[in-house]
């Protein structure tokens, strides 16, 4: 019995130490951390517990011989994140360079399906060369499984891709099928093909960081949700993203206890939207106004700034917030805004997060550019998630809600349960010049001076609809709050709509638009 224990201790002993303290020193030394001490720092002291610490992959493998390390190039099991249970593997780019392989995949495999049964999130730290090439094309089929369960668990539990050293190939698929992804700058990249690959086949030159850094798929691709400074950074990011997220799709949002007055009310607001509605400002100001202090956690931040959307508080319980950044193309709704509004109202309302848009946008982008790019595709993206969610939602006109983007933006007609203006808010078909000109055409063509006579027709157009009172008197318009009053006012509404049913028909799924 004395042997047995001693070969399992030694087992374990080779299983901690990867790849060897030579490899180990190697990964420091690029300024990265190991699978297990990025899984120490993730997880609740003493809650890690392993699976598959001593699975090792084939000796017939072509190439590899005796190669033979306990745990094959991944850490997997499960712990504890602030007390809540979660499924985490860590890929150990010591091991192999952390090459992927039929046994890593079987351990991912394993810790998905038991996370799915469980209704547990999963966090994958990812640090792979990419494909085993010893393996030949098993290792291509088992990405497959991963990528199958991460299509079943979407939408279900929450998913978090951390990337921390390299993800190229076939390997990218996995984190772009999960619910966010995070990246630590200046050690991961993502890229299907590499740069060697583009210079062979299109001539340009381009550096891995340039190619598929935290840099570009933060600001360009929009691929990436989150940008850490470093890997400390991006597992502190995850486990404050957990904070607003539940267990699972059945279960609430955690709440905190909050440290902020529900009925805390904020003079600034009243003066933070510019008298000329052709001036600026930062929707940001306005949302950590009047969201619970220091609880807002803005996703995407980096790309495509005309939107803004992130995970607030308000009393303690989370809120999703979408809102238009006037400080960024007037606000103005492009493609990328779209894509970007949509798939976080989806998500929202997957995870049971209540949304709060707060509008400010003149319309949709015009451009030869925008249209051939499928602006009307992509816009209506917008429409489907705000129509198809099933959460409270409550919206906010604070300026302009111009045409089909006040419709696309939460409107009552989408079925969002409470609609507030600010006195600020101008809710019209179009704006002032553009309609004269439509409306007006044959007195401003006929008048000795047309720039004036226009001046005027547009001056009464601003009277009669560029404010908020003719749509409350219409009933589109719940009610004109002061801007002062706003987080009162949404606390008060949400804890009514907390208790919220509202079913959607019965099918297997819609067809959001492409």
């Amino acid at each position: 019995m004395h042997d047995h224990l001693e070969e399992l201790r030694r087992k374990r002993e080779l299983a901690v130490q990867g790849g060897g303290p030579e490899r180990i020193a190697q990964q420091h030394q690029r300024g990265k951390l190991t699978a297990r001490e990025r899984l120490a720092l993730l997880l609740d002291e003493g809650s890690f517990q392993e699976l598959g610490a001593l699975a090792t992959h084939n000796v017939s493998d072509f190439g590899l011989g005796e190669q033979r390390y306990p745990g094959d190039g991944v850490v997997s099991g499960f712990g504890k994140i602030r007390g809540r249970r979660v499924a985490v593997y860590a890929q150990d780019f010591t091991v192999l360079g952390g090459s992927f392989g039929a046994v890593q995949s079987n351990k991912i495999c394993r810790v998905q399906d038991l996370a799915l049964e469980s209704g547990i999130p999963v966090i994958g730290l990812n640090d792979s060369g990419g494909a085993r090439i010893q393996e030949g094309v098993r290792s291509l089929a088992a990405y497959g499984e991963v990528f199958v369960r991460n299509v079943a668990a979407s939408g279900v539990i929450p998913q978090i891709s951390v990337i921390l050293g390299p993800c190229a190939g076939g390997a990218v698929y996995s984190p772009a099928l999960t619910d966010f992804v995070i990246m630590a700058r200046d050690t991961s990249f993502m890229f299907l093909t590499g740069p060697e690959v583009i210079k062979a086949v299109t001539g340009r030159e381009v550096s891995v960081q340039e190619l598929g850094g935290a840099e570009a798929h933060s600001t360009l691709s929009g691929v990436t949700h989150l940008v850490a400074d470093d890997e400390r950074a991006a597992l502190n990011l995850v486990k404050q993203l957990l904070g607003y997220l539940p267990q699972n799709n059945n279960d609430d949002p955690p709440q905190v206890v909050p440290h902020d007055a529900p009925d805390r009310m904020d003079p600034e607001l009243d003066t933070l939207v510019p008298r000329d509605d052709r001036s600026p400002y930062d929707v940001r100001q306005l949302i950590e106004r009047i969201c619970d202090r220091d609880g807002f956690l803005e996703i995407q931040p980096y790309w495509a700034q005309n939107a803004v959307v992130g995970f607030g508080r308000l009393d303690g319980h989370s809120v999703g917030i979408v809102a238009n950044q006037p400080a960024h193309l007037a606000g103005a709704l492009d493609i990328d805004a779209s894509d970007k509004i949509s798939r976080f109202t989806r998500i929202c309302d997957t995870y049971n997060v209540p949304i709060v848009t707060f509008v400010d946008t003149p319309g949709f982008l015009p451009g030869v550019e925008q249209e051939y790019g499928g602006v009307i595709r992509h816009g209506a993206k917008i429409i489907y998630g705000y129509a198809a969610a099933t959460v409270p939602k409550i919206a906010v006109v604070v300026r302009k809600a111009i045409g089909g983007a006040y419709v696309a933006m939460s409107s009552k007609q989408l079925r969002c349960d409470l609609n507030f203006a600010w006195p600020t808010a101008q809710i019209a078909v179009m704006g002032p010049d553009a309609a004269v000109r439509i409306l007006r055409r044959a007195e401003i063509k006929a008048a000795a001076d047309p720039a004036a006579v226009e001046r005027d027709f547009a001056g009464e157009y601003r009277e009669a609809f560029f404010n908020p009172y003719r749509a409350a008197d219409l009933g589109q318009v719940d009610e004109v709050i002061l801007p002062s009053e706003t987080r009162p006012r949404l606390i008060r509404a949400l804890e009514i709509l907390r208790t919220k049913v509202q079913l959607n028909p019965a099918r297997k799924h819609g067809l959001i638009p492409s």
